[in-house]
C-alpha cells in the first residue's frame, strides 16, 4: 500500500484554513498515485482545542468541514483527525476521532480509546473513550487505525503501563495488516528518540508496517516538531519527516528502504531550533511582526535576542538598554557589542530619573525604613513599564528573558522583568543557557564572550551577584531537576547534594513562589515537565513547607 503522510501545521480554530491544507495534501497524494492520504490528530480543528470543544457552534463547524472533506474524495482514501458526536444517555457523546473517507463519503470512524489526563493533556475533560476498536479493510489491506496515545501503551516496551487496555494489540489480534497512528504529540528533548524506540519495538514484535503522522507547528507554549515516522515489519525506521516544519512523505509498504538511524540531534541544536520555531510560530499565529527585548548585558537577554533575530529577522527585532546607577559599564558596552554583531535597532533609556522621582514620592510612605527588596524591585518595574509602553505603542511582541532556574525559585520581579507575552527560555535552566550560547558561538563569536564569562547579576544594588542569594547554578539546577522533573523530595535529594539546609531552602523557594509562576507569561516547552498548565500546584498550601 502507498500511503501519503501530510505533516501539516494547523491553527487551532481555523477550521476553513485547516480544511484547505488537508485538501491540498489530498490533491498532492492523488497526483502521486497513492492509495491513502493520512493527516494528524484533530487536524481539522487544531490541537489542543481545549474549551473550544464546549462550544456547539465550534463542533458543528468541525463536523461540516469533515463532511465537505469527504465529498471531495474519489477512490483514494483520506484519513484525518476530527471531532465526532453521538447522542448517548451517559457522557458527553463527543469523541476524538480518526475519520476515513473515500468515494465522496465518510466510510469509517475510529474513536480514540486512551485519553491522556496528565502533564499538558486534559482529554478526559472533553472526550469519551472509544467503546471498541475495529480494523477496516481498504484496498486489500486491513487497516489498524489508532490515535496518538493509543499507541503509547505497548506491553513489550513499557515496564509500567499507564492503561489496562492496549488498543493497538487489539487491532493486531483482529487481523490488522498495516498500522496507522495519527498524532499530535508535543515535543520535549528526548521525546523523538523515545518515539522511535517504542514504535520500533512495536513493529518488530507485531511484524507489520506502521505509519505515524504527527502535526507540526506551535500552539502558544506547546511545540509540535513533526518528525513523522514510517517503519517496516522488521522494526526498521524507513522514513523520517522534517523537524519543525510541514512535510509530505510517501511510504510504500512493499519497498525495502535504507534505515534511518538518526532522529534527534544534540541537546543544544535541538532546543535552540525548537525555541526559534516556537517564537516564530507564536508571532505568526498571533499577528505580531516585530519583537522587543530588554537587553541587560547578561546572558539570558542576549540569548533571547539572538533567538528573536533567528525567528523574525534582524530588521524585526528592537532592544532597549535601561541602565541605572547600579549598572556596570560592561552591561552597556557588552550589550552594544551584541547589537552591532546582530545588526538590530536599539534604544538606551535610563531608569534612574524615574527611580529617583518615585523614591522621592514614596519617601513619606517608606518612613525612613532601611532599603530592601522594595527599592530593588522598583527599578525592575520601571523597566517593565518602559517595555510595556513601547510594546503598546509599536505593537512589539515583548519577550521575557527569565530562565527556568530563576522562574523556579522566584528570582524575578512580578510586573517587572516578568512583563511580556512569551517566556522564551523559561523552560531552559541557567546551566543549559550557557551550553546553548557556547553552541551558538561554535564557529564565530556572536554572543560576546564577555557576556558569557561575567558573573550573573541583576544589578539592582551595589556589587550584586546572583550567587549572593542563590547557590552556584550547577548545584541549583541539579536540585531543581530532581525536585521538578524527577519528583524527588528532601531526603532523596540530600543523598546526592550532601547539604540538607541548602536543599531545604531551595525547595521552599520553589514552593512559595508558585504565585509568581501563576502570573508568568507562557513558557515555550522543551522539557517533559515545564511550568504552566502541565505542572499544577496550589498557591495556598502547607505541604512540607519549612521541611526542617
Amino acid at each position: 500500500m502507498k500511503i501519503a503522510l501530510g505533516q501539516i501545521n494547523p491553527i487551532i480554530g481555523d477550521v476553513a484554513g485547516n480544511k484547505a491544507k488537508i485538501l491540498d495534501i489530498y490533491s498532492k497524494g492523488v497526483k502521486e498515485g497513492v492509495d491513502l492520504v493520512i493527516l494528524p490528530e484533530l487536524s481539522v480543528c487544531g490541537y489542543p482545542p481545549q474549551d473550544l470543544i464546549e462550544k456547539k457552534e465550534f463542533r458543528e463547524a468541525v463536523y461540516f468541514a469533515s463532511v465537505e472533506l469527504a465529498k471531495a474524495t474519489n477512490d483514494v482514501g483520506l484519513l484525518f483527525g476530527s471531532i465526532t458526536e453521538k447522542m448517548e444517555e451517559v457522557g458527553t457523546g463527543i469523541y476524538n476521532s480518526a475519520v476515513l473517507c473515500y468515494d465522496g463519503k465518510i466510510q469509517f470512524v475510529q474513536n480514540k480509546t486512551l485519553l491522556p489526563n496528565y502533564d499538558v493533556f486534559d482529554e478526559v475533560r472533553y472526550f469519551e473513550s472509544a467503546k471498541d476498536v475495529s480494523v477496516y479493510n481498504f484496498k486489500n489491506e486491513n487497516l489498524g487505525i489508532s490515535i496518538c496515545e493509543d499507541i503509547w501503551n505497548d506491553a513489550d516496551y513499557w515496564k509500567q503501563r499507564r492503561y489496562e487496555k492496549d488498543p493497538v494489540q487489539t487491532l493486531v489480534e483482529k487481523g490488522a495488516t498495516v498500522l496507522i497512528n495519527i498524532s499530535a504529540s508535543p515535543y520535549a528533548f528526548g521525546r523523538r528518540e523515545e518515539r522511535r524506540k517504542m514504535l520500533s519495538v512495536l513493529t518488530e514484535t507485531d511484524k507489520m508496517p506502521l505509519t505515524y503522522v504527527c502535526c507540526t507547528g506551535a500552539q502558544t507554549d506547546l511545540i509540535f516538531d513533526g518528525a513523522s515516522m514510517c517503519f517496516d515489519s522488521t522494526g526498521k525506521l524507513c522514513l523520517l519527516g522534517k523537524s519543525y516544519g510541514e512535510d509530505f512523505l510517501i511510504f510504500d509498504t512493499k519497498i525495502n528502504y535504507e534505515e534511518v538511524t538518526e532522529v534527534e540531534k544534540s541537546f543544544e541544536e535541538e532546543v535552540l531550533a525548537a525555541l526559534i520555531f516556537g517564537l516564530r510560530e507564536y508571532a505568526a499565529k498571533t499577528g505580531f511582526k516585530k519583537a522587543l527585548v530588554g537587553l541587560s548585558g547578561g546572558i539570558d537577554s542576549a540569548i533571547v535576542t539572538y533567538i528573536a533575530v533567528e525567528a523574525l529577522g534582524k530588521e524585526n527585532v528592537h532592544v532597549v538598554i535601561m541602565p541605572s546607577q547600579y549598572s556596570s559599564e560592561g552591561s552597556v558596552t557588552d550589550s552594544q557589542k551584541l547589537i552591532d554583531v546582530l545588526g538590530i535597532s536599539s534604544s538606551n533609556i535610563s531608569v534612574q530619573p524615574v527611580f529617583e522621582k518615585v523614591l522621592e514620592m514614596l519617601n513619606p510612605e517608606f518612613n525612613g525604613l532601611p532599603e530592601n527588596v522594595a527599592e530593588e524591585n522598583l527599578q525592575s518595574r520601571i523597566r517593565g513599564l518602559y517595555l510595556m509602553a513601547l510594546s503598546n505603542k509599536h505593537n512589539y511582541l515583548l519577550c521575557t528573558t527569565g530562565n527556568k532556574s530563576e522562574v523556579a525559585v522566584g528570582y524575578a520581579t512580578l510586573y517587572g522583568d516578568m512583563c511580556g507575552a512569551l517566556g522564551i527560555i523559561a523552560d531552559v535552566y541557567k546551566t543549559e543557557v550557557y551550553r546553548i550560547c557556547k553552541y551558538i558561538n561554535r564557529n564565530e563569536e556572536i554572543i560576546p564572550n564577555e557576556i558569557i564569562e561575567k558573573a550573573p547579576s541583576a544589578e539592582l544594588k551595589p556589587n550584586q551577584k546572583d550567587q549572593d542569594s542563590l547557590p552556584p547554578y550547577k548545584i541549583l539546577d541539579r536540585i531543581l531537576v530532581m525536585y521538578l522533573e524527577e519528583y524527588k523530595e528532601l531526603k532523596e535529594i540530600v543523598v546526592e547534594i550532601k547539604d540538607e539546609k541548602l536543599v531545604n531552602d531551595v525547595l521552599n523557594l520553589v514552593d512559595k513562589n508558585e504565585f509568581k509562576r501563576k502570573q508568568a507569561a507562557p513558557a515555550l516547552r522543551v522539557t517533559k515537565k515545564a511550568f504552566g498548565y502541565g505542572r499544577r500546584f496550589p498557591i495556598v498550601q502547607n505541604w512540607q513547607r519549612n521541611r526542617l
